[in-house]
């Protein structure tokens, strides 16, 4: 089973896609601030995360529930605003912000106290937008030492953990 949540209206292709709200695409309709997901356990080969963590109160709860529905070996994909960029703290939507350190909480780079969700770093990599790609003529480095001084250089970040 392949899970799209807070798919919106573009899910990704043959998942079942979850939203709060009944739209075209949308397979279950489920508030994802609200615990436990209407899923078995160990029942999902893949999970899509795609711009919506950052729109949930409690990070950690969400991280459990992801651990608690993949199957041995799944796949949790997540994609969301770099912490620094505009689009992170301009929406009054977002609750939480995230940057790359965040992920060592859930990859046992980090003690952590609060989780016993625990994943493996599968891939890693930041997402830029169109302007910073141009201004940099798209160089990675140019633009990675450029993060370290300025904001809104790094847009996003797409990290992938396997259970």
């Amino acid at each position: 089973m392949i899970l799209d949540l807070g798919c919106g209206e573009k899910k990704v292709e043959g998942s079942i896609g979850v939203d709060n709200v009944a739209l075209p695409g949308v397979d279950v309709v489920h508030d994802l601030s609200i615990f436990p997901y209407p899923f078995k356990d160990e029942s999902a080969d893949v999970i899509y995360l795609n711009n919506i963590i950052e729109h949930l109160p409690d990070t950690i709860k969400v991280m459990e529930e992801m651990y608690r529905i993949l199957k041995p070996g799944g796949l949790l994909h997540i994609e969301t605003v770099y912490w620094n960029h505009k689009d992170s703290i301009s929406d009054p939507q977002h609750k939480s912000f995230f940057n790359e350190t965040t992920w060592e909480f859930f990859t046992g780079k980090r003690k952590t106290y609060y989780t016993k969700a625990q994943f493996r770093m599968e891939s890693f990599k930041y997402t830029y937008d169109y302007r910073t790609r141009k201004l940099c003529l798209g160089i990675k480095p140019l633009m990675n030492v450029l993060s370290f001084f300025l904001c809104n250089i790094r847009a996003g970040m797409i990290v992938e953990l396997r259970k």
